[in-house]
C-alpha cells in the first residue's frame, strides 16, 4: 500500500486537488470554459424544462457528461503534448479519440434536450 494520508485527511486533500484540476482546466482550456458557461446557462433551464426528476436527471446528466468528457480530453492532451510536440502517428490518434469522446458527449446533450424539448412540445 502507498504511504500517504489516509481517513478525512485524505479525502480533503482528494477535494483540494479537485478544486486544482477544475481550475488549472478552466485557466487553460477555452473549450472546458466555453462548456462551462454552457453549463451555468443550461442548468436552471433543465428545471424548468424537465417534467419529471428523471427528465431533470437526464438534462443535467447530459451536462455533466460534456464537463467530465472535456476534463479526461485535456488531461489526455496535457499529457500527449508532455512527452513531446514532434509529430507522431498514435499522439495524434490520443488527441483525435478525445475529441471524438467530446464530440459524442455533445451529440448526447442534443439527442437529450431536443427529445425533452419535442416531448414537451407535442404534449396535448
Amino acid at each position: 500500500m502507498k504511504p500517504g494520508h489516509t481517513g478525512v485527511t485524505r479525502i480533503i486533500k482528494a477535494f483540494g486537488f479537485s478544486m486544482q484540476g477544475l481550475r488549472a482546466a478552466y485557466r487553460n482550456e477555452s473549450a472546458f470554459r466555453q462548456e462551462s458557461w454552457l453549463f451555468i446557462v443550461l442548468f436552471p433551464v433543465a428545471f424548468w424544462l424537465g417534467q419529471s426528476v428523471v427528465e431533470i436527471a437526464l438534462l443535467v446528466g447530459s451536462l455533466f457528461l460534456v464537463l467530465v468528457t472535456e476534463l479526461l480530453n485535456s488531461a489526455i492532451e496535457s499529457v500527449v503534448d508532455r512527452i513531446g510536440s514532434e509529430p507522431h502517428k498514435l499522439s495524434g490518434r490520443a488527441k483525435d479519440i478525445g475529441s471524438a469522446a467530446v464530440f459524442v458527449s455533445l451529440m448526447n446533450v442534443l439527442v437529450i434536450w431536443g427529445l425533452v424539448v419535442w416531448a414537451r412540445c407535442t404534449a396535448t
